[in-house]
């Protein structure tokens, strides 16, 4: 991305970034803002943006939702925030701060390839290390004759893995260790096991540098399992095989591809361990023949939900 894009008001919804035909629109709720700028990248390890587009609240604002429209842009840019507005840590709880670069939380990608989570904790302005969004165009997702399991429960032997760990040793022999493509090999592994279910541990976007405590001997813990979620719409780019490409797109489910292995699939929600507390309430959609259950009110602060995946055999 070499060029300056050109720019409309844009649409206030759908949230996110959505790519169409002319370009890409981009919506993000921030009620207390005085200022946003969309910061747009070449490459997911460009250290400064391309190009700086500065909302304007007359012409980008629809009651508290920032949109923009820059023609041109295509699936696969990279792109952030920057924005500003009152500092009340004390009173109010707002604590604003425009030198922090934001992702998006209705980004279907984000990619950590210069991330650096100590220059993000602090005042100053963390740019060069920050962590950026990818447009995800997801309107021509092929759902490749997916249908209903029709399994009853008792005949269902239930295996949960993490995708990072299940096939990272060397002796899984697998081409993408430690991703959705390395899990997709095991399939017929997992079938030899008598395994009808697999489920997956949290699969969306967290940050695998966090440091949750110190070990025995003072090493760092960092955040192994993938609790205390980033993106609640985005797979975790270290599962991806190429997520700096914008690759993120088909790697939970097209990696997992069991109907052609001889299994059929589903995929659903289900309440986090790690959440304070856990949704009761839900609404099913069926799209295709894959049911996804949500939580009725599904929003980037539900923190309520972890994705999980599971493959079915046919036998």
């Amino acid at each position: 991305m070499t060029q300056c894009y050109a720019t409309s008001s844009g649409l206030f919804h759908p949230l996110g970034a959505i790519p169409d035909r002319g370009g890409v629109n981009f919506a993000v709720f921030c009620r207390n803002a005085t200022a946003v700028q969309l910061l747009l990248f070449d490459r997911a390890d460009a250290s400064q943006p391309a190009q700086v587009i500065d909302l304007d609240p007359a012409l980008n604002k629809t009651y508290f939702i920032w949109h923009v429209y820059v023609k041109g842009l295509r699936p696969g840019a990279h792109y952030a925030y920057r924005v500003d507005g009152p500092q009340d840590l004390h009173g109010a709880g707002y604590r604003y701060n425009k030198n922090k670069v934001l992702i998006d939380p209705y980004a279907r990608g984000n990619t950590t390839a210069l991330w650096k989570r100590g220059d993000a904790t602090g005042p100053d302005d963390n740019l060069a290390t920050s962590m950026r969004s990818v447009v995800i165009d997801t309107g021509d997702y092929e759902w490749e004759g997916d249908h209903p399991l029709n399994r009853s429960p008792q005949d269902g032997i239930i295996y949960e893995l993490h995708v990072g760990g299940f096939t990272r040793h060397p002796s899984s022999g697998v081409k993408h260790p430690g991703t959705f493509a390395g899990v997709a090999e095991k399939v017929p592994y997992l079938k030899e096991l008598g395994v009808t279910a697999v489920e997956l541990m949290p699969v969306m976007s967290f940050d695998d540098k966090q440091v949750m405590r110190l070990g025995p001997g003072g090493e760092s813990l960092r955040n192994y399992w993938g609790y205390s979620t980033l993106g609640f719409f985005a797979p975790e780019d270290g599962y991806c095989v190429a997520p700096d490409a914008g690759r993120h797109r088909g790697h939970p489910r097209r990696r997992l591809q069991p109907h052609r292995r001889g299994a059929t699939r589903t995929a659903r929600p289900s309440a986090s361990r790690a959440s304070p507390t856990r949704s009761t309430t839900t609404s099913s959609l069926v799209t295709g023949s894959t049911t996804w259950t949500t939580p009725a009110a599904a929003t980037p602060c539900a923190a309520t939900t972890r994705w999980s995946c599971a493959l079915f055999s046919t036998a």
